[in-house]
């Protein structure tokens, strides 16, 4: 495997990289206090071309392989500190994007994707229920054919970018007793009949990536607005978590090096009983720590993304990706807030947030419980 970019593609990871540090950051903290959605970078981004990453150029997008996706994604994530919105941006692309290309009828992906990587359209995915969560099929939100509709009833909750969403991929069973074999997915737009967004949900991290319930009642589908046919939720729902469990944290290896660097900044600068804190051996030791988390991390996000790029089976490699990236994201912001003593716990120096955002990682796409349990499956155990 060879991961060393070429020239073009540096030059893209540099520019998102200047591009993050110089537009997305400016108010963050007080987006953070009150969770507020920063739609200028949302526009802003979706204008240099990220939103639509890995989308061919003839539905709008810039056609990039999967390698080169997360690794604009990875500097996007070390140089935006709101980690809120490169987060919508990534379930924009995962959960909605990638299935409606790879499932979508020409005029689906032509009507919608277009607007979706424009970023005049946002995007998400309707799966979990309250009643639900790790056992994703155990679904109640029912679907049935009345003529030209698709008549749902339900409830949704834990939706990313629901409360902003224009376009969501809604999961409904036609046929309970099918199990997973009974549901679908379908293209529901804001402002169908019977589709109600609910009260945004305030969450512990990730506080600028709006979630909110939805709900439906005999909310009307137009039967075009099947995506793939009927019965197809599972496969399509496996489809998008393979791709979100190996790309969604990319931005997250971004960060872990923004943390790392940080932290042997303030290594080297703070001064404690007259030495650099770093001289001492247990700060050192988190500090290398903290590389080998980060070197881990990436491995695994490039190998993971090259396979795919290849047209290999990576489901092992995408749940290993997940549970990497997110226990080492979580581990490396808890060193951070440790070698940063008392300053690491004021939201001043914005190394707490960091940690609030990465905690969430282990829940998202599937928990580390969930992941290690697919890799031991796959491993035969």
């Amino acid at each position: 495997m060879d991961f060393a970019w070429s020239e073009e593609q540096a030059q893209l990871r540099e520019a998102v990289k200047s591009f993050a540090l110089e537009e997305l950051n400016g108010g963050l903290r007080e987006r953070e206090k009150h969770g507020e959605f920063n739609r200028i970078g949302w526009k802003k981004c979706a204008e240099f071309g990220i939103h639509g990453l890995p989308v061919p150029t003839e539905y709008g997008g810039m056609g990039a392989d999967p390698l080169t996706t997360v690794g604009v994604l990875e500097n996007l994530g070390y140089g935006c500190r709101d980690n809120g919105l490169v987060f919508s941006i990534n379930a924009h692309m995962w959960t909605l994007e990638m299935p409606l290309l790879d499932f979508g009828s020409e005029e689906q992906k032509r009507r919608y994707l277009p607007r979706l990587c424009d970023g005049s359209l946002i995007g998400g995915n309707a799966m979990t229920e309250p009643g639900s969560g790790s056992d994703a099929y155990s679904l109640r939100t029912t679907a049935e054919r009345r003529g030209s509709r698709y008549i749902l009833d339900g409830s949704k909750t834990f939706v990313s970018n629901g409360s902003v969403g224009d376009l969501f991929i809604v999961y409904a069973t036609l046929d309970r007793s099918k199990g997973p074999n009974g549901i679908c997915g379908f293209l529901v737009e804001k402002g169908y009949p019977g589709f109600e967004i609910g009260r945004p949900l305030e969450k512990m991290g990730l506080r600028t990536s709006p979630m909110a319930e939805l709900f439906f009642d005999n909310c009307e589908v137009p039967v075009e607005n099947l995506l793939g046919r009927e019965g197809s939720g599972m496969s399509l729902f496996t489809h998008s978590m393979n791709w979100e469990r190996s790309c969604i944290l990319a931005s997250a290896v971004g960060a872990i090096q923004r943390l790392f660097e940080t932290s042997v900044r303030y290594a080297r600068d703070r001064k404690q009983f007259g030495q650099s804190i770093g001289k001492f051996q247990l700060v050192a030791t988190k500090i290398v720590d903290m590389r080998m988390c980060l070197d881990q991390a990436r491995a695994a996000l490039y190998q993971t993304a090259w396979l795919h790029g290849k047209g290999k089976s990576i489901f092992l490699e995408a749940a290993l990706a997940k549970l990497t990236i997110s226990e080492n994201w979580v581990k490396c912001a808890e060193d951070a807030i440790q070698i940063h003593g008392g300053y690491g716990y004021m939201v001043e120096t914005e190394i707490e947030r960091e940690l609030r955002d990465a905690l969430g990682s282990r829940l998202y796409s599937g928990t580390s419980e969930v992941q290690r349990v697919i890799v031991a499956t796959l491993l035969g155990l």
